[in-house]
């Protein structure tokens, strides 16, 4: 059985796992999440939060047993994990994440897409620190799958995002290469597009990405089916 680590994407916390971490634990699985600083339970202000302290939260809270899945935006903090210290991971399972590009940031990773459907939804702080998401816009781009008595749960627990640790130019390097990764694509993603995912993940081996209809969001459109994905793809690493 394997120990899993859950990291959230932009604007979300450990909250948005609640129904995987349960069917995780059914199927033998140890699970947990965490908030990255400046999310939620977290209190890092925005101003403050950096790419280096996701790292390394992550770091702290995961052992070299651990499996660390990342959703969305967390593919970069679990890739700078993976860079620093791959003898500290089991292996990394990217969530319709971003994969970095040495060199690059994430803000810079999403302007790369042919299409940019987050963009509209975007507001910016005053002070230029964070970012939230049109709560308007949010079921469409991230949920339009789900239960809706689970959007209506996601939707008032929404945070701002820091913008600091997304716009950090991350090096990566063989290091990360050679540490056992998977890729799950959601061809059904309207926040990220699918055929965006499919190139982040172009030079991989097939075997390595794994494509299921859903959303942005599979948490809550198929927690059942992606701890079993998860479970199955772990034991492949």
């Amino acid at each position: 059985m394997t120990d899993f680590l859950l990291i959230h994407g932009s604007c979300h916390g450990a909250w948005c796992w609640e129904r995987v971490i349960p069917a995780l634990e059914v199927r033998g699985h140890s699970a947990r999440a965490i908030d990255l600083p400046g999310h939620v339970h977290d209190d890092t202000p925005p101003q403050e939060a950096a790419l280096e302290a996701c790292r390394d939260a992550i770091l702290a809270a995961a052992t070299p047993e651990t499996v660390v899945v990342g959703h969305s935006w967390g593919g970069y903090p679990i890739s700078a994990a993976g860079e620093a210290r791959p003898e500290a991971l089991r292996g990394l399972i990217s969530l319709c994440a971003y994969v970095p590009i040495s060199g690059l940031s994430m803000v810079e990773m999403r302007k790369r897409a042919a299409r940019q459907p987050l963009l509209p939804a975007i507001r910016r702080s005053a002070d230029g620190a964070s970012f939230t998401f049109d709560p308007a816009r949010v079921p469409e781009l991230f949920y339009h799958d789900g239960p809706a008595r689970a959007v209506a749960r996601a939707l008032p627990r929404l945070t701002a995002q820091p913008i600091a640790p997304q716009a950090t130019p991350l090096t990566v390097t063989e290091r990360l290469a050679r540490l056992p990764r998977a890729y799950i694509r959601c061809t059904e993603d309207r926040a990220i597009p699918p055929e965006f995912q499919a190139e982040m993940v172009a030079n991989w081996p097939p075997e390595q990405v794994h494509d299921r209809p859903w959303s942005h969001s599979p948490f809550y459109a198929d927690p059942e089916g992606l701890a079993v994905l998860l479970g199955e793809i772990a034991d492949s690493l």
